[in-house]
C-alpha cells in the first residue's frame, strides 16, 4: 500500500475495481486542491460518471450537477455541468501532464475550472501549460486503467465513494 505523507491532501477514489489514491499539489495548484477537497466532503462526487474516457489519453469525471448516477442521470447532459461554486481561474505550473497525473477539466477559457477532472491514461505532453494538473494518482492507477471507454461510454463507471483520506 501506497504510503500517505499528508492524509489532509490525499483522495480516495472508489472505483468498481478498487482503490484508487491521488497525492494532491496544494503547493502547485492550492485552490484547485481545495476545491476538490471541498466537493468530496460534501459528498458531491460520489455517484459520478466517467462521461469521457478515450483510448490512450485520459478518463474524464466530475461533473457533480449532471453526472450523478443515482439522481435524475441523463447521459447526454453528462459533462456539461459543474458545482454550485464559482469557477475557478487556471493555476498552470510547470508540471507535465505524465501518466496518472488529474488535469482540471475546462471549457475554451482557461478560467472555467470547476469540478470536472481527468486523468491521464499516459504521458500527455499536448496538454502542458493550458490545463491545472493539482495531482497524481500514487496507488491504484490499474483500476483506472480499467474503466469502460466511450465519449460518452454506453455503460459508463462512476467514482462510488470519493473521501479525503483525512476523514477516512
Amino acid at each position: 500500500m501506497a504510503e500517505i505523507k499528508d492524509p489532509e491532501n490525499t483522495i480516495l477514489m472508489e472505483l468498481k475495481g478498487g482503490t484508487v489514491t491521488i497525492e494532491l499539489l496544494p503547493d502547485v495548484a492550492p485552490k484547485h486542491a481545495e476545491r476538490m477537497k471541498e466537493l468530496a466532503r460534501a459528498g458531491q462526487y460520489d455517484n459520478v460518471a466517467f462521461h469521457r474516457v478515450i483510448e490512450g489519453f485520459m478518463a474524464q469525471t466530475g461533473d457533480v450537477k449532471n453526472g450523478n448516477m443515482e439522481e435524475g442521470f441523463n447521459l447526454r447532459m453528462a459533462g456539461t455541468g459543474g458545482s454550485d461554486l464559482p469557477n475557478l481561474s487556471a493555476e498552470f505550473s510547470k508540471l507535465p501532464h505524465d501518466r496518472g497525473t488529474l488535469g482540471a477539466a475546462r471549457s475554451q477559457n482557461p478560467d472555467s475550472a470547476n469540478s470536472q477532472f481527468f486523468i491521464n491514461f499516459s504521458d500527455n505532453h499536448f496538454l502542458n501549460g493550458q490545463y491545472t494538473v493539482y495531482g497524481r494518482v500514487i496507488e491504484g492507477m490499474e483500476h483506472v486503467d480499467a474503466i469502460t471507454r466511450g465519449e460518452p461510454p454506453a455503460d459508463p463507471d462512476r467514482m462510488i465513494r470519493v473521501k479525503v483520506a483525512a476523514d477516512a
